[in-house]
């Protein structure tokens, strides 16, 4: 495990804190840390720490104005895949959605997945 003060933690607002948990660590290779589900777990990849925060989290209560925090969004992590297209296909079979199909470009490949809040990841693979 990566020491905590090397980690790049992001935040995800998530509807359901359990199905993001299950999204991260069966899909994407993600280890729980730790789970107060429903509220909040984190998960981490690597030197990627990913803190979910559900609706009843601390991180979901509404802002002065009355506006409530929530999932979605373009803003993402990016996963650096080695077969983009054996990743997309495995993600289908398994009913991950996507919101645009493998795009190509000087740098390499890119998809963006969703996990089950609507918030975004990139697969991306560097061209060789």
């Amino acid at each position: 495990m990566t020491q905590q003060d090397e980690m790049v933690n992001v935040r995800y607002m998530v509807d359901d804190v359990e199905k993001a948990v299950a999204f991260y660590t069966t899909f994407l290779d993600f280890e729980v840390l730790t789970n107060f589900g429903p509220a909040f777990a984190d998960v981490a990849r690597g030197n990627l720490r990913l803190l979910l925060s559900g609706p009843t989290s601390s991180a979901g209560r509404p802002m002065p104005d009355g506006e409530k925090p929530g999932p979605g969004g373009w803003n993402r992590i990016h996963l650096i895949v080695d077969d983009i297209e054996k990743d997309v296909a495995r993600l289908l079979q398994a009913g991950a959605q996507f919101r645009n199909d493998i795009l190509a470009g000087p740098g390499g490949k890119q998809v963006l997945l969703q996990d089950p809040a609507g918030n975004v990841v990139e697969l991306f693979e560097p061209a060789r």
